[in-house]
């Protein structure tokens, strides 16, 4: 397969994954390794991050823009401190300081982790039961409101879930749902927590890929099409992936995963 059909290849990849309860992280390792994508690997893997990024700002653009205008108004009036956006901003803020405080001290693990099949194999399986577990909850159109204590408790798993092979997506959703939320609810609970932690992780990238020599220059031809296709692919899983959180159909993802992660176990074992 050419540089050009695999840049597309991974960008496709990472706006469904990325979304998806599935992982991104293992997805996106295994493409790189298998169509020799290394140089530019933290280059391009920035990039595909910002589009997916970029996605799930759009996806919730008016959510954001209310809830944040609610939240500053609750600094200079009274009313504002009983909206919704009051205590969303503060859940979120919450949920992002206790992701933080458990994803950093983990970055070693994860790091090598990575590199490790049957680890990341054991993160799918997490995922796997993580997603049947999910499945038996009720998939609630009216439930708790949100709390900062929810929130706080939604950043830790997130924090868990950097760890390869465990869904960010998945766990969340189902974590937020666990603490009483409704299921659209913690489906945007879930993202809008995660566009705090995704803009720092893509910072601190940033910052290594400064310090590189080639820094953008090995980016692999097709490298903007391949943008393009994960900002596309990612605003579609997202629409794709609150119809199934609505109807509570989460154990196709479940199989999925327990299937690749077991897959990933017996060939690190075999070799």
């Amino acid at each position: 397969m050419t540089e050009f059909l695999a840049s597309l290849t991974l960008g496709l990849v990472q706006g469904i994954t990325e979304f998806l309860p599935v992982s991104s992280s293992g997805h996106l390792a295994l493409l790189q390794q298998l169509f020799g994508i290394k140089d530019a690997a933290l280059a391009y893997d920035l990039i595909l991050h910002s589009a997916t990024m970029l996605a799930t700002i759009l996806y919730f653009g008016r959510d954001i823009l209310r809830l944040l205008a609610q939240w500053l108004g609750g600094f200079v009036s009274k009313e504002g401190r009983g909206s919704e956006g009051w205590t969303t901003g503060w859940a979120v803020l919450a949920g992002t300081v206790v992701t933080a405080l458990v994803a950093f001290p983990m970055k070693p693990l994860m790091e090598r982790a990575m590199g490790v099949p049957w680890m990341v194999g054991g993160g799918l399986l997490v995922t796997a039961l993580l997603l049947w577990y999910g499945s038996a909850l009720p998939a609630r159109r009216v439930g708790r409101p949100l709390s900062v204590a929810g929130g706080a408790f939604v950043g830790l798993v997130q924090g868990i879930a950097t760890m390869p092979g465990i869904s960010r997506s998945g766990s969340t959703i189902v974590s937020g749902m666990r603490t009483g939320l409704s299921a659209p609810e913690a489906f945007r609970f879930s993202f809008l927590l995660s566009l705090p932690a995704i803009a720092g992780a893509t910072l601190l990238e940033l910052m290594a890929l400064l310090k590189t020599p080639e820094g953008f220059s090995a980016l692999p031809s097709g490298w903007q099409l391949g943008a393009s296709i994960a900002f596309l692919s990612g605003f579609l899983s997202l629409v794709l992936l609150r119809k199934l959180v609505t109807l509570g159909r989460w154990r196709p993802f479940s199989v999925y995963c327990a299937a690749v992660g077991l897959l990933s176990i017996v060939l690190s074992l075999w070799r």
